[in-house]
Order: C-alpha cells, then sequence, then structure tokens
C-alpha cells in the first residue's frame, strides 16, 4: 500500500500496516487543504487502557459497520 507524503510533497511512502496492540488517543487539527488533505500531522495524546483493541476498526474499515 502507498500513501502520498506529507506537506504538499508528490512523493509516494511504503506503508507497511502491523498487528495492533495498543489503542493510541491522538490530537488532531480539523484543517485541511484545498484537496481534502490534513493539514497538520496527528500528534499523541495517551494509551487508552479503557477499552480493547478489537473495539476498534482496523485501517480502512467502515467504522460504521462496527
Amino acid at each position: 500500500m502507498d500513501v502520498l507524503g506529507r506537506l504538499g510533497t508528490q512523493r509516494t511512502l511504503d506503508v507497511h500496516l502491523v498487528q495492533p496492540e495498543a489503542v493510541m488517543e491522538v490530537a488532531v487539527d480539523v484543517a485541511r487543504d484545498s484537496s481534502g488533505r490534513w493539514r497538520h500531522p496527528a500528534r499523541p495524546h495517551r494509551i487508552r487502557t479503557d477499552g480493547d483493541v478489537a473495539q476498534v476498526p482496523l485501517f480502512g474499515e467502515d467504522a460504521a459497520l462496527s
């Protein structure tokens, strides 16, 4: 799987999905650029211990189906 690099570059980056072992809460800014991409990276906030990894949809899964 490839994704575009951040901050306006057209370089593609290789992505390697891994088996999740923890749930991390992240802080995000809602600002998007003209093409709909997030303008700022997500920042780690804290590890969540009140849930289980199995309760979180995997990358690419529709959250509405869970």
